[in-house]
């Protein structure tokens, strides 16, 4: 996306003439449509802290604008003289292209901090859409065989459009099936796959959890829960206390509960629900509390086998 709108700025005649200034816009709208995930380097921390901010206060409102001001500001230091203000409006527009394009898929974005906390992710499309993808691909090769970029992309982001209005109309047949099916529907989550026909789903009634998978509009649940609320006892209070769990439960929008007694600690997971895969759920936050109420050890994220989990959880001398 930011080679497209590096193209496409060469809609000013001034950037289509002058090289020096054509490459510092493209500089500044490939390294501003990546910006926002700069975030993913807090994962050398732990998998709270990334899991608590990725995709959090790095895709707001303030630092769209920061991110900006950042890149060109570099940009201009690089190489002075240049347009400061033209510059900075294609990388903004990256950086804003970046953060919107989050908000389609079933993961999300805090996008409207400060003024709201709250995720914003409307699953309708897929956080690698092969057609986007391809789409831009093309654009690309178009342009190196000598295509007009300003035509050539903006034709190509007119039918990314109509794409995006399609999967949203598919979303919204999808979820009007589900509440005819379903008795007291309260909670529909989509998650879009990278083909066309298949959903995962997960939906939360007034006493059920159910997954179900649709596949060209058919719904097949492949599981389904007793909807408990989580007790409220000192255990669970501890474990609401350990930081990967809280970072789970600030995250995840639908998620059931279990705990497993041992001999000398309780194991308490949180799974979450959306992200079936191959009859697993990898998406989990795993407390192991002693019997007075102190915290073993702990873990959440993605995580594929009941081994690799429990090599995490591993606890030597209790």
């Amino acid at each position: 996306m930011g080679i497209a709108l590096g193209g496409i700025a060469t809609v000013d005649p001034v950037i289509q003439s002058n090289p020096i200034f054509f490459t510092a816009v493209m500089a500044g709208t490939i390294i501003g449509s990546h910006a926002p995930d700069f975030d993913t380097i807090l994962k050398l921390k732990n998998n709270a802290v990334y899991l608590r901010h990725h995709r959090g206060i790095t895709h707001s409102i303030p630092l769209m604008i920061f991110w900006g001001i950042l890149i060109s500001g570099l940009i201009y230091l690089l190489v002075p003289g240049l347009p400061f203000l033209n510059i900075w409006i294609w990388t903004a527009l990256a950086v804003f292209l970046h953060v919107v394009v989050d908000i389609f898929n079933a993961y999300g974005t805090q996008a409207f901090r400060p003024f709201s906390k709250k995720w914003i992710g409307l699953g309708f499309i897929n956080t690698f859409d092969p057609f986007i993808f391809s789409a831009h691909l093309i654009g690309i090769a178009l342009w190196v065989l000598g295509a007009d970029p300003v035509k050539t992309f903006l034709t190509i982001y007119v039918l990314i459009f109509l794409y995006y209005l399609k999967r949203f109309w598919q979303k919204k047949v999808l979820e009007r099936k589900i509440r005819l099916s379903f008795y007291n529907v309260e909670g529909i989550f989509t998650s879009p796959t990278i083909s066309q026909k298949i959903w995962r789903l997960a939906i939360t009634t007034e006493d059920k959890f159910y997954v179900a998978r649709a596949n060209d509009g058919n719904i097949q649940i492949v599981d389904q829960f007793d909807r408990m609320p989580v007790p409220n006892n000192e255990l669970m209070r501890t474990a609401k206390l350990d930081p990967n769990v809280d970072a789970f439960l600030s995250f995840s929008k639908v998620y059931r509960w279990e705990q497993t007694e041992y001999d000398d600690y309780t194991e308490v997971r949180f799974i979450d629900l959306r992200y079936r895969s191959k009859d697993h759920y990898p998406f989990v936050a795993v407390v192991n509390i002693t019997k007075e109420f102190k915290i073993l050890k702990s873990y959440t994220g993605w995580i594929f086998s009941e081994q690799k989990l429990q090599d995490k959880l591993l606890i030597e001398d209790l």
